[in-house]
């Protein structure tokens, strides 16, 4: 099942719901349109603590949710944001992608997908977290990407769980959710034509 929040400039503005990874995919609930940008800590390539809040309110931000380097839907994904990466720069966004991989992993999806913008590692899933979007993997699943030694983010409190992020698409402009997509399939995700336009369109409602 799909699951999509697109609303731009809400007038409902709900508060950021802390605590403990979602069960299920289907039941994280990431951050309404109109909320806040949450404290956050990840980090740089060279391992160096990143505030996550500070960088998106530098100016307005295009932020992804990815599941890891791994996923051959992300690594498309991510490569096909760059057709579109000089129109939204050009509207004046930043475009920053998260995942669990660790921080040393990150540049070989960059390289391997030719990119420019910046990836960030969110290792112990804070900005996941704090953004909604993390759920609890199920052990089957873990059990089965263990075999491919996939190196999932361990739950913090229960070392034998683990948790990825759903898929996710964060506009955020002055401190503010501007737009949000997310993806329960991990196999579907918001296409660069939809993209582009609600970062168009958030630019716009920005500027009235």
């Amino acid at each position: 099942m799909k699951k999509l929040i697109v609303l731009l400039f809400s007038m409902g503005i709900s508060a950021a719901a802390w605590g403990a990874a979602a069960a299920t995919a289907e039941s994280a609930a990431p951050l309404a349109v109109g909320t806040a940008v949450p404290a956050a800590t990840v980090h740089a390539t060279d391992g160096s603590a990143v505030d996550l809040a500070d960088v998106v309110g530098d100016k307005p931000t295009v932020l992804i949710f990815y599941r890891g380097g791994w996923c051959p839907y992300c690594n498309r994904h991510l490569e096909a944001l760059q057709t579109i990466e000089a129109d939204l720069l050009a509207l004046g966004y930043q475009i920053i992608a998260l995942s669990p991989d660790r921080p040393e992993a990150l540049p070989a999806t960059t390289e391997k997908n030719h990119l420019n913008y910046r990836l960030l590692s969110d290792r112990t899933m804070a900005a996941a977290d704090a953004y909604g979007v993390a759920f609890v993997v199920p052990d089957e699943i873990v059990e089965k990407y263990g075999q491919w030694n996939i190196d999932l983010a361990p739950l913090p409190g229960d070392e034998t769980k683990r948790w990825l992020p759903v898929p996710a698409v964060f506009i955020i402009a002055h401190g503010e959710v501007r737009f949000v997509h997310s993806e329960v399939d991990y196999k579907v995700r918001l296409s660069t034509e939809d993209m582009l336009a609600a970062a168009k369109a958030s630019a716009t409602a920005a500027a009235d």
